[in-house]
């Protein structure tokens, strides 16, 4: 299908690797999207070699993720300069200047191509092999310009620059949007990311693959889903020293998983009923009581309320709390109350007559658009998007349980809170089942981890791409090993990156209210945006 195009080809574990020239990039993923069905940008990692420049392109399906392509670029490390996917994926405009921002490779008719985490004054690009750690920066604080002023015609109509953010309640952490009002109305919205840039990725290749890694997970997205980015680093480690978990430390994973996601759901529903109708004194400290029932819980088993460091690769450090009957009853109890808890919710939520008009039609996101951008978890799922990595591409227990993967029609702001919604009643179900497997399982026969050696080296340049389903959507990572037992390149593919870049789709022809709608109902948590 390629033909000439494929100068070689590369196997990494996930997926087969085709090397392409920097010239034909974008015909070669248009072709790999309309011809063979690869409407899935996951993510785009870009590294410096000592003789080149690479991007790899990691392509997936979203109506099956498990049929996986990547598209290797490498380039000239005096000219690092390939063609931009922009045009076929609107997904890579943000991948493609994390690349250029980080690592330095230049994308040829990129719409935009500036920094997007580093501010612009920044000199030199830290992931490249010639960067100087030791020269001074001068970051100036640059004026705001409208970026509509230039192009606006029409004499009658009233531009205004409007700054929300970056310390602003609405925002949900340090996030900057910059916002061009037309009248009353948005007309141009603008993210600007990178105010918690932590350099997670980096700290990763500096840690060893046994120990020094899996604490860092948890500080992604630290609000709320700690166990589900554990899982992401144990699950691509796992594949990529092949390690073997048992299967009662994937009960024990899958059920601690899914309390995660509910305690994650829960905190997007209380902040965004916020948002919406500054519903403090009940909604949110609602969801906040029962989201401290789940942090208990997640205490009782792993010792921590935030940042757990409970897995490990091969399973998890330590057997469920004792008494076993004790904890089994403090889950059992929570879950009979959630029937009548959500019934709850949903009398003050979606039969609120303000909720509905505030929330119903606005922030609209297409099916198509969804993919696009890239978008995955209940983003997606509430643009009627059927896709769930715990069915799709099965890990964990998920696939010896019984449970459904929930989508909305709707499309808009109360599709995506529906979705969350209804995500808990079947993180229950998921959970309930573990409960019963975890009571019954044979006392010989619970083992918590594998036989895993102290000192994990994979054979060098092994490169393998993984991902789970997180509360926010598809949580990937990247590893390519160098031999020894730290990883060469550790690249994380965030689901909030993704969604949050929708927020220019959404908001567009909106009011200020309903911006602030649409950047709830998209559940960012910025700590993972920025990395």
């Amino acid at each position: 299908m390629l033909g000439e195009r494929v100068l070689g080809r590369e196997s990494h574990l996930n997926a087969e690797g085709f090397v392409v020239r920097p010239d034909e990039v974008e015909e070669t993923l248009e072709i790999l999207r309309n011809e063979a069905g690869f409407d899935h940008l996951s993510m785009l990692t870009a590294q410096d070699y000592p003789d080149r420049y690479e991007s790899i392109y990691h392509l997936k399906k979203y109506d099956d993720p498990t049929q996986e392509v990547s598209v290797v670029v490498p380039t000239d490390p005096e000219n690092p300069t390939s063609e931009s996917a922009a045009s076929v994926y609107k997904t890579a405009e943000w991948h493609e200047r994390e690349a250029y921002d980080l690592v330095g490779v230049e994308y040829e008719n990129h719409p935009d191509l500036r920094r997007i985490l580093l501010p612009e004054t920044w000199q030199g690009h830290p992931l490249s092999g010639d960067y100087d750690q030791d020269k001074p920066q001068l970051v100036t604080l640059q004026e705001h310009v409208n970026p509509l002023a230039e192009s606006q015609e029409d004499s009658e109509s009233d531009t205004m620059f409007l700054n929300i953010g970056p310390h602003h309640p609405a925002t949900h952490g340090v996030l900057h949007v910059k916002t061009v009002l037309d009248g009353e109305q948005v007309a141009d919205v603008e993210p600007d990311i990178g105010y918690l840039h932590r350099c997670e990725e980096q700290m990763c290749q500096n840690g060893t693959y046994r120990h020094q890694i899996m604490p860092y997970p948890d500080r992604w997205d630290y609000a709320s889903a700690g166990l589900l980015n554990e899982w992401a680093y144990a699950r691509v480690a796992e594949d990529l020293n092949d390690i073997e978990v048992p299967e009662y430390a994937q009960i024990i994973r899958t059920m601690s998983a899914e309390l995660c996601r509910i305690a994650s759901h829960m905190l997007a529903l209380g902040t965004f009923c916020l948002d919406i109708y500054g519903d403090f004194t009940a909604i949110f400290m609602y969801a906040m009581r029962d989201r401290e029932k789940v942090q208990n819980l997640l205490e009782d088993l792993t010792g921590q309320r935030m940042m757990f460091n409970y897995f490990r690769l091969g399973g998890v450090v330590w057997d469920l709390p004792e008494p076993r009957e004790e904890f089994f009853g403090k889950i059992r109890d929570f879950l009979d109350d959630l029937p009548e808890t959500l019934e709850e919710y949903h009398d003050l939520i979606t039969g609120n007559e303000i909720f509905q008009k505030r929330t119903i039609d606005t922030g609209v996101l297409t099916p198509e658009k969804a993919k696009q951008y890239g978008c995955t978890g209940p983003v997606a799922r509430g643009s009627g998007v059927d896709y769930d990595l715990r069915r799709d591409d099965p890990y964990g227990y998920y696939d010896e349980l019984d449970w459904d993967v929930v989508t909305e029609d709707g499309c808009d702001n109360f599709a995506r809170l529906l979705v969350r919604m209804r995500e808990v009643e079947e993180s229950a179900k998921i959970i309930s089942q573990c409960v019963d497997l975890l009571e019954d399982w044979p006392e010989d026969e619970r083992d918590i981890q594998a036989n895993v050696p102290r000192t994990l080296k994979p054979d060098p340049d092994t490169e393998v791409y993984r991902a789970v389903e997180g509360a926010k959507g598809e949580l990937g990572i990247y590893i390519r090993s160098d031999g020894t037992d730290k990883p060469g390149r550790f690249k994380i593919r965030s689901p909030c990156f993704n969604n949050l870049h929708s927020l220019e789709e959404m908001a567009e022809g909106e009011y200020v209210p309903d911006l602030v709608a649409a950047l709830g109902s998209l559940d960012v948590i910025l700590g993972e945006v920025d990395r």
